[in-house]
């Protein structure tokens, strides 16, 4: 009898066992034949995550608590006071998205497989008496942001989000080939890396001088004044960058069609993560316009070589 006991509990562990569904990730390793243009359940219980997204219709909609599924840098730091926490986020993209092929700005892009947002641009700004208004960049020697390992850092609301390519989060979605599916931007094409760095941004930093006088850049942590007049560009504003079509293969908005899909990289380089998207989606309201603009200003596509548009 106590035989027969335990060759049914051993029948039972192995059936449960078996019974792990394709789609269903509950621990820190994700499936190799986890199929993330489906339905599937991300809950990873040594970090917290739980990501939800469901197949309805032509949308596909993502619930989640956008909490990361990988390790991340210490917060509150001395650069970024803010604390992770869990949200409660709700995210549509069509499946079937519709390419325009005219790019349109995004303050937040996208969002990452385990429901952690894209959100490359910042909050932070240098102002000039002269009027000019000049965005910094989170990735930059300027000013030191507090981000961590992950190019990531965290909202006062308690949200952890990426402003470049996260080794972690590349790690986790890798299934083998060159371009791994990271994420999906708000129009529905996929968001991708490629290990290879086969696709290489059209963005370099523009040669016209900075203009801009008695400017300051303000923080919670520190203050610092400047002159920006005749200063040569270098990476630390928005504005010093403009897209040149005859350098690089991707488009405006880091984009690029492969192999009859159109898709997004996020890069080791500018922009590293989209700034606009070529495809439809529902505008999200931002604030003023990136760097080098005056006040009142808005935001409008990515800069050209001899224009500030």
């Amino acid at each position: 009898m106590k035989n027969s006991i335990i060759i049914l509990l051993a029948f039972v562990v192995i059936v449960f066992a078996s019974c792990k569904t394709k789609g269903h990730v509950h621990h820190s390793e994700i499936d190799k034949d986890t199929d993330f243009t489906k339905s599937y359940t991300l809950v990873d219980e040594q970090y917290g995550t739980k990501t939800k997204v469901s197949i309805k219709g032509e949308s596909r909609i993502m619930e989640t608590n956008a909490l990361p599924n990988h390790e991340t840098g210490s917060f509150p730091n001395s650069h970024n006071p803010n604390t992770i926490s869990a949200q409660k986020q709700r995210y549509t993209f069509p499946t079937k998205p519709v390419y325009t092929g005219t790019p349109k700005m995004a303050k937040e892009p996208g969002v990452a497989l385990n429901g952690v947002k894209f959100d490359p641009g910042t909050a932070e700004r240098a102002e000039c008496e002269s009027g000019e208004v000049y965005r910094i960049e989170a990735i930059q020697d300027f000013a030191d942001l507090g981000l961590d390992f992950n190019n990531a850092h965290v909202q006062p609301t308690g949200a952890y989000h990426y402003h470049g390519v996260s080794t972690n989060l590349v790690d986790k979605f890798d299934q083998g080939g060159d371009l791994i599916h990271v994420g999906y931007a708000l129009d529905g094409f996929r968001i991708m890396y490629s290990k290879s760095g086969a696709y290489t941004p059209g963005y370099k930093l523009s040669t016209e001088l900075r203009q801009g006088s008695n400017c300051t850049y303000k923080n919670p942590q520190n203050s610092m004044d400047m002159d920006l007049t005749g200063t040569k560009p270098d990476g630390t504003f928005t504005s010093d960058w403009v897209y040149d079509s005859s350098i690089g293969n991707l488009d405006e908005c880091n984009g690029i069609e492969v192999d009859g899909e159109y898709v997004y990289l996020i890069t080791e380089s500018y922009p590293f993560v989209s700034r606009c998207l070529m495809g439809e989606f529902e505008e999200v309201k931002r604030g003023p316009g990136p760097g080098g603009q005056r006040p009142g200003g808005q935001g409008g596509p990515p800069r050209r070589p001899g224009g500030r548009g």
